[in-house]
């Protein structure tokens, strides 16, 4: 039996209608979620209203509100969808970031895709104050990052807890800190990407060479 798409839709119920309905309503849905996030990397999360939004996907007010009810649940919608795009990368896209590459070229790549939106990720946490302890490090999202990160690390022979050192290395990547880099400091993504690239081959070896 084929493995489910992350993202996939419920297979169809014969004899009626809602499927279609269901498909149309995720897909809408799917294409607010990217105009929200193309408006946060334009203009940044205070752009982000629910009447820009529909005025950019051109629809009316009232369908952005009854899809996602408030600001603040438009926010966690868009943290969930990016949350998504990004694991559907990392679990079955082309290498190296998706399987098929050695495990560190695999670590190093992961940490660079999360930098592309790292900007769009902190704004989007501070708007729907979600808070930095409590469910961040239980939920599915961040253990689902940090299994994947332990797997790659047990893969390149890393020594050490696992689990601890997992935790760390998803640290390097955390959104404030990130953007206390680039704000404050002045580094820009890239520097930041070969910081991490080095890092990792610190903790879990040299990256084995492109066959």
């Amino acid at each position: 039996m084929p493995e489910r798409p992350l993202l996939g839709i419920g297979a169809p119920l014969p004899g009626t209608s809602e499927p279609t309905e269901r498909a149309d309503a995720a897909r809408n849905r799917q294409l607010l979620l990217d105009a929200a996030h193309l408006l946060v990397r334009e203009h940044g999360v205070d752009a982000l209203t629910m009447d820009e939004l529909a005025k950019r996907a051109g629809v009316g007010k009232g369908t952005v509100f009854r899809r996602f009810g408030s600001r603040s649940g438009l926010m966690r919608a868009l943290l969930d969808h990016s949350e998504r795009k990004y694991q559907a990368a990392f679990m079955f896209g082309p290498p190296p970031l998706g399987p098929g590459a050695p495990p560190v070229q695999r670590l190093v790549a992961f940490g660079r895709a999360r930098l592309l939106d790292i900007e769009v990720e902190g704004e989007l946490h501070r708007a729907a104050e979600i808070s930095e302890a409590g469910d961040r490090y239980t939920g599915a999202p961040y253990n689902l990052l940090k299994a994947h990160v332990s797997m790659l690390l047990r893969e390149a022979g890393a020594v050490g807890e696992l689990p601890l050192l997992a935790d760390t290395v998803l640290a390097v990547l955390d959104a404030p800190l990130v953007m206390y880099q680039m704000r404050v400091l002045g580094y820009d993504r890239e520097q930041i990407g070969d910081n991490w690239a080095a890092f990792v081959e610190r903790i879990a070896g040299p990256r084995s060479p492109v066959e």
